[in-house]
């Protein structure tokens, strides 16, 4: 089967490429491999020089900085995008941050400041792209964010992570319920542990990744490529009938973690 049409003429916004080993590049990827033109964003200066290369691969019509915590800056990414497709198709949030010192310890001691910056950036960012998104999906659309199975149970190490990104999943459903009569679709993806480098942030990784390959059915590790060809057909025609989900790649980990 070759998909290289079904997104033809569907124009994206992806926030969240740090590197070539991102999951939001292996989604633009797809989107850009599926026949969609895909704007990309990298979070400032220092990260400027590791994107832009990417952003050239993919085509991009559209290369700005996004730091949700700057005043302005979201906005101004939206605004841009008015301004040159005067539409969106899709956007895929795939951000997130925690203090090093909340996101190592337990939540029980986590700080007021660290727990509140996690949400807003994490969580909170996310309802922001959605509301500045419904405008310009006119004829519908489709919002995907990034979770992981620490959402629903306790991962071992994952600490602050875990109610921050229970509360985006909790957040989509809620985008989607209210979304829906709009023809906008929203969903939560649950990939299994990438080697990443927002995942080295997190203590004990790699035994994470040996427990988590152990333990999948199909014992091994998904890859940025499984996650964009799931994301990909989530934001295409294809899948206009479905929202409100969390959509496990995971190589089965959910059925037994």
């Amino acid at each position: 089967m070759n998909p290289s049409n079904f997104l033809a003429g569907k124009k994206g916004l992806v926030v969240g490429i740090a590197n070539a080993q991102s999951i939001a590049y292996g989604c633009a990827r797809a989107f850009r491999d599926w026949g969609a033109e895909v704007a990309i964003t990298y979070l400032n200066e220092k990260a400027k020089p590791h994107v832009e290369s990417l952003a050239k691969e993919l085509e991009a019509p559209l290369f700005l900085p996004c730091d949700v915590s700057q005043e302005g800056e979201l906005e101004s990414v939206f605004a841009a995008i008015e301004q040159k497709w005067g539409k969106l198709d899709f956007l895929l949030h795939s951000i997130a941050f925690a203090p090093r010192d909340d996101l190592h310890g337990r939540v029980v001691d986590c700080s007021r400041d660290g727990f509140l910056v996690a949400m807003d950036i994490s969580c909170h960012s996310f309802i922001r792209m959605a509301k500045l998104s419904e405008p310009l999906m006119k004829d519908g659309g489709c919002l995907l964010t990034m979770s992981y199975f620490g959402a629903e149970r306790v991962v071992e190490n994952y600490n602050l992570m875990g109610p921050v990104k229970a509360a985006l999943e909790s957040t989509s459903r809620y985008l989607a319920a209210e979304l829906g009569a709009k023809g906008i679709r929203v969903h939560a993806i649950s990939p299994g542990p990438l080697k990443t480098r927002a995942a080295s942030g997190i203590a004990h990784f790699d035994e994470l990744i040996e427990k988590a390959t152990e333990r999948a059915p199909q014992h091994q590790l998904v890859t940025i490529e499984d996650v964009g060809g799931i994301c990909a057909y989530l934001v295409s025609d294809m899948a206009k009938a479905i929202t409100g989900n969390r959509v496990y790649v995971d190589a089965g980990y959910h059925i037994v973690g």
